[in-house]
């Protein structure tokens, strides 16, 4: 059971980042004035949620990141 909740936390965890990452952090790691249409934003959605550690790392170390 212990395997299942870890793979439901980290699915969770990535659903929750990949969601925000679309919708507000992928315009500060894309150079500035990139184009980002919903097309492109619901494409790297799926990715973003299993890589979400990485996304997250890379979100954060952007320029404009807080």
């Amino acid at each position: 059971m212990l395997i299942l909740d870890v793979l439901a936390f980290y699915a969770l965890a990535g659903a929750v980042t990949a969601l925000a990452f679309v919708t507000f952090g992928i315009a500060r790691v894309l150079p500035a004035g990139t184009p980002v249409t919903l097309g492109a934003r619901v494409l790297l959605l799926p990715g973003a949620v299993l890589l979400w550690p990485y996304v997250l790392l890379r979100w954060l170390k952007a320029p404009g990141a807080r």
